[in-house]
Formats: C-alpha cells, sequence, structure tokens
C-alpha cells in the first residue's frame, strides 16, 4: 500500500491538530473574531472556498448557543488570501432545538479599505439529539478500494506550488475519474475519493465543510482547465461522521452559460450519508 495511504506514526486528534489550529478564531468582542487565514489550504493563490467555510463555521459554533452546523450556506464575493481577516458574527433567532446567525470574513486590499470576502448564513443544533431513525434511497458511492485509488504524488507532473492544500489531504482518487490526468477526460461530471486529513485527524461536523470542495473540480472531467471559482456553496450536514475515512461524490449535470453545479455526497466509514453539498461555480470556457 502507498505510504499516503497509511496512517500516520502519530495521529493528530480533534482539537488539537493542524486544520484545528488553522481555524481557530480569536474573540475579540462579542461578535467580532480575529483569524489568520492560513496558506497551506490555498489553491494556486487563493484560499479554499471548504477551509474558508469551516472557519466562519467554528466562529458561528462560538457565537450560537447550539454546537453544530445543521445548513450553512456561503456566497463568495471576492477571493481570500492568506494573512490576517476578521469575521463579525450576528445571532437572528434562536431556539429551543436550532438557532440560526449569519456572518462575514472581510480582509484590507492594498489601499486599506474592508473588503467583504464571504458571506453566510447558517442554522445550528445538536447532531447527538437527532433521532436514529434513517430511511433513504440514497448508496454509497462504487470505489475501489483505498490501495487501489490515486493520489496527487501519483501525478507525473505535478505543478510546484500550485496547490498547498493537497500536502493537507488524504486524498486517493477514484481511478474512473481520473481521465483528465492523462488527457483523456470522461466528459462525465463525476469526481469521487476517499478523503481525510493528512495528519489522520479524524472528520467531525466542521471538517465535512471543508471535504465537500476538496476535490478537484468536475469541470476537468468535462474536458476544461483551471480551477473553477465558487459563486454559492451550501451544506447540509446530517449527522456526525464516524472515524476513519470518508467517501466524497461530486456530480456535475448541468453546464450552462459558464457555470455550473456540484452536487457533492459524504460517506463516512460507518456507510451513513454524513453531508450533502451543491454549490454554483464559474467554468472557464475556452
Amino acid at each position: 500500500m502507498p505510504d499516503a495511504v497509511s496512517v500516520p506514526a502519530v495521529r493528530a486528534t480533534i482539537g488539537d491538530s493542524e486544520f484545528d489550529r488553522d481555524t481557530a478564531v480569536t474573540l475579540r468582542e462579542p461578535g467580532v473574531y480575529d483569524v489568520d487565514l492560513s496558506a497551506g489550504w490555498t489553491i494556486l493563490s487563493a484560499v479554499n472556498g471548504g477551509y474558508l467555510l469551516a472557519v466562519l463555521g467554528r466562529a458561528l459554533g462560538d457565537a450560537l448557543p447550539h454546537p453544530d452546523p445543521f445548513t450553512i450556506s456561503a456566497h463568495y464575493l471576492t477571493a481570500s488570501q492568506p494573512g490576517p481577516a476578521v469575521v463579525r458574527t450576528e445571532v437572528a433567532r434562536t431556539g429551543r432545538t436550532l438557532s440560526t446567525g449569519q456572518a462575514s470574513l472581510f480582509q484590507y486590499d492594498d489601499e486599506g479599505r474592508e473588503v467583504e470576502r464571504i458571506r453566510v448564513l447558517a442554522s445550528y443544533g445538536d447532531l447527538d439529539t437527532l433521532p436514529e431513525d434513517v430511511r433513504t434511497t440514497a448508496k454509497p458511492p462504487a470505489m475501489p478500494p483505498m490501495d487501489q485509488c490515486f493520489g496527487p504524488e501519483d501525478a507525473p507532473a505535478p505543478v510546484p506550488d500550485s496547490s498547498a492544500i493537497v500536502d493537507r489531504l488524504m486524498l486517493r482518487l477514484d481511478p474512473a475519474t481520473l481521465g483528465w490526468a492523462l488527457g483523456a477526460p470522461s466528459g462525465k461530471g463525476e469526481m469521487r475519493s476517499w478523503f481525510g486529513l493528512a495528519d489522520g485527524r479524524d472528520p467531525d461536523p466542521l471538517s465535512l465543510l471543508l471535504a465537500v470542495d476538496a476535490l478537484p473540480p468536475t469541470a476537468f472531467e468535462l474536458g476544461l482547465s483551471g480551477w473553477v471559482p465558487t459563486v454559492e456553496l451550501t451544506v447540509h450536514v446530517r449527522s456526525r461522521p464516524a472515524p476513519g475515512p470518508l467517501r466524497v461524490s461530486i456530480t456535475t449535470r448541468n453546464l450552462a452559460g459558464g457555470f455550473l453545479e456540484e452536487d457533492a455526497e459524504v460517506w463516512d466509514s460507518a456507510d451513513r450519508l454524513v453531508a450533502q453539498s451543491r454549490q454554483l461555480a464559474r467554468a472557464r470556457i475556452s
């Protein structure tokens, strides 16, 4: 089995991992948090949208009386850069089982003006209180075992410094969705991968916000090149994930007018559908 699939000798734990440190928020005053966006979660020079969502999700988890994101919708207004930022939160409503709030992340431009990067609206609850009854027609994605899948380190010619985030992830991509890497995209808008954090930290609700936006874009298998910036992303967290690697399946059914949708499902090691998402993204048509 390749080294990239091996369990780290010393596994990081939830609350004490690189992901936790890099999504940490510091309360400055009620509703205002200071953050430092890490360059380790960038794609090219832009900060990954799932990582940003986890940062704002952590701030809202501190501001709201309930611990877990149930649904969170984000609009990406301008590209975030590594470095200092400020998150401002507002509590919209609190109830017995759900609380709702909004948050925005701001940075300063070269002229010292404050620029809003991302704005989210979210409802939080307690996943541990949900009933265990599950009625679903959804099925886990059919994927080869992890040791028969491929990671970024298997690429014939990686681009130096192009994607720092891959060093922080355990990605093992389904060969059936890797035609683009061989110059022969399938024409199907599909991407599937085993997913985890490289330091062995087990998944939790916040890392699910990262998982839905961490795979190569489905546009690659549609024959398009270049990265695909997110316009809007909505995530539904359905259950607290079991320890172990996740399986992420993403599909696109419609590319039109230079935009496409990506529908993601995240399954845990216990074969439970623990998160779903849909995002609207802009595709570069050449």
